[in-house]
Order: C-alpha cells, then structure tokens, then sequence
C-alpha cells in the first residue's frame, strides 16, 4: 500500500489541486441553484472569461501586479455579470427550469464565440506568478508549489463560505430568502437583491477561478464546455446547495479524474460518469443534498 501511494502521490496531488478549482468553480453554481433555483449554464463561460483576462495581462510576463490585476478585473467582471444574469433570468422565475437553461446556455455560447473572435483558437498557456512558479519536493517527488498553494487557497475559502454562509447575518438572510420569500418581504427585504447579490457571488467565484486555473489548465476554446460539465457534476454529486457536499464532491471528481487518468488512461471518462452514476442511484439528492431536491 505504502508503495502504491509513494508511486501515485504526484496524481493524488493532482486530484487535490483540481479538486479545490473545481470547488471554487463549483460552489457558486451549487448555491445559485440550490438556493435562488437558477440554472445557470453561462458559468463554464464566466471562468473562460477569467482565464482570458489572465492571459491578456499576464502574457507580457507573470508579475505579481499582473496576476493581482487579472484578479481585480474577474471580481468586478463577475459582480457585472451576476447582476446582468439575475435581470435577465429575473422574467422566467415561474417558468419551467429550462428557459432559464436555454437563456444562459445562449448567453454561454455568445460569451465563447467572441472571445474565440477575439483571442483566436490557440492553445495558450499562463505562467504562475513569481515565487509559485517553480517546484518542491513532496516524499521524494518534486511538486509544482503553485499547485499546492492552489489546494490551500481551495480549503480556505471552503472554511470561508461556510462561515459566511451559516454564521454570519447575510448567510442567515440568504437562508431565510430560500425558506420562505413572501416573509423575508413582508419585513421590508427585497428578494431581488437577494438574488441579485447571490447570483453576483457565484459569478465571482466563477471568473476568480478562471484566473487561478490558467497556470494549471492554460486557456482554450472549449474550456468553458469541459470546465461547467465537471461542476455540474460535482453539484450534482454534492447535492445543491451544500458548500460541504461542493467540497466533498469536488475533491472525489479530482481524485477520481487525475488517478482514472494515471492508472487507466482509456477508461478514465468511463469511470469519471460511473462515479456520477452509482451516486445518481444510491441517493439521488447527492451526498449532502436535501431529501426535497430528489423529489
């Protein structure tokens, strides 16, 4: 066992890195659904847009003030475009959860399509920022440090939304949004803000990663596809609206992705939807979903 680990420890550290990306990814989608009921397929898009900023400004050189700029830019980005997403969805609130799909889902594609006018169909790649650029070695084996501080920063900001979210008076004020909207008006609370505020979070998140993942995936056309098919799936696997079931799920989908890819390279998509679907049949509402979602 001890020889199986030492051999695959560089995977495992793989699977941890994607993992906590794919947790920054995939909780703003897990909240925004599970909470404010908004499908929102654009988020694939949102991170294409992150990682292009840091492209753009990362391309003359990987400085700290290019990368701190590339993220300032997603923030403001991602408060943009949540609360352009909650005016549009906004009119579709009572109809049946596919317009909402069809609306971002066509958003998602115009998103694409233009930054591929702009930015061409090139492979780029993006360097990590000066002091995280080079490597370490962990048991032996020598490490991307990068990576490492990228699974940290994924821990921390679970620990962060969680607070957030379950012990703070905003999250009290999301919760009591989602339990029961006609009370929360009736006190004088808009609940479009509320969503609104929410949906803006999810963005953030979702072009905060786009730049934290370019020194890990780069940045492509098509990225955006690959990038919301995996957090779907963590949502899925998680349940929706579970910050702990996002972190659970995100870190099984990279563990199951890096080591399938490793160990059985040919089979590894096989084993990536097998995973979705032995928990689709075991318990429907994912690990940590509410039992009312599966109905």
């Amino acid at each position: 066992m001890a020889d199986w680990f030492d051999a695959n420890l560089v995977s495992i550290l793989n699977g941890f890195a994607i993992g906590s990306l794919l947790f920054i990814l995939a909780v703003g989608l897990s909240i925004v659904f599970g909470m404010m009921d908004v499908l929102n397929l654009a988020h694939g898009a949102l991170y294409l847009v992150g990682a292009y900023l840091a492209y753009s400004l990362l391309d003359g050189g990987a400085t700290w003030g290019a990368f701190l700029g590339a993220l300032g830019l997603a923030v403001a980005f991602g408060l943009v475009a949540g609360g352009t997403l909650s005016v549009m969805t906004e009119p579709l609130a009572k109809r049946p959860i596919l317009d909402q799909a069809l609306l971002t889902l066509g958003i998602s594609l115009i998103v694409a399509e233009v930054l591929s006018i702009i930015y061409g169909n090139d492979v780029y790649r993006i360097g990590a920022p000066p002091g995280l650029d080079g490597s370490v070695s962990v048991a032996g084996n020598t490490y991307p440090l990068y990576r490492l501080v990228l699974i940290g920063i994924g821990l921390v900001l679970a620990v962060v939304v969680w607070l957030v979210m379950e012990r703070t008076s905003i999250g009290a004020l999301v919760r009591a949004a989602v339990a029961d909207r006609e009370m929360v008006s009736a006190m004088g609370i808009d609940n479009r803000k509320v969503k609104i505020g929410v949906l803006a979070f999810g963005s953030v998140l979702a072009t905060v990663a786009g730049v934290l993942g370019g020194p890990v995936y780069g940045v492509r056309p098509g990225l955006d596809e690959t990038v919301l098919l995996l957090a779907l799936i963590v949502v899925v696997i998680g349940g929706l609206g579970s910050i702990k079931g996002a972190l659970i799920g995100a870190m099984v989908i990279g563990q199951v992705d890096s080591l399938g890819r490793a160990l059985l390279p040919e089979l590894a998509s096989f084993i990536l939807f097998g995973a979705l679907a032995l928990v689709l049949v075991l318990r429907p509402q994912g690990l940590f979903g509410p039992k009312k979602v599966a109905a």
